[in-house]
């Protein structure tokens, strides 16, 4: 299956010289995420590829709007708004990736504790209803968070 892409590839780069030059220079941090990570699946990669390619819609089309040249493509690629533009899509995309495990792993600890203290106040109010006797925390129980 490898192989297929880089025919595809080669294809792109000698059929459409101008797109391939404009994709390859605009999404390069995604195709190097994409040689470096080795993380199961390369979420930073295809995060930082994906973001990017939304970012090379417009200058894509700018490029066959000027008549798919040289010329054009190198005239896109030297823009720095435009360049500026696809790779801080790639880093948001990258930062993404990042933090988005974080903010879960956050977001779930913070349900688990509000739960926590909602079953210790039930428990702590049916005890006294019911007139059993107040039990003496665990000392692994203050700890809300073993780590």
């Amino acid at each position: 299956m490898l192989w297929l892409q880089g025919l595809l590839c080669g294809v792109l780069a000698a059929l459409a010289t101008p797109t391939a030059l404009v994709l390859g220079v605009l999404l390069g941090p995604g195709l190097l995420a994409l040689l470096l990570d080795r993380a199961p699946g390369r979420p930073a990669a295809r995060a930082m590829l994906v973001f990017g390619l939304s970012a090379t819609v417009f200058p894509l089309m700018a490029l066959w709007r000027a008549g798919h040249t040289m010329e054009a493509a190198s005239l896109l690629v030297s823009d720095p708004g435009t360049l500026a533009l696809a790779w801080s899509a790639a880093g948001a995309g990258w930062l993404l990736v990042q933090l988005v495990p974080h903010v879960v792993r956050l977001a779930l600890e913070s349900v688990a504790i509000a739960r926590t203290r909602r079953v210790r106040a039930l428990r702590a109010r049916c005890a006294e209803e019911w007139g059993f006797p107040e039990r003496e925390p665990d000392a692994d129980s203050s700890n809300t968070n073993p780590r």
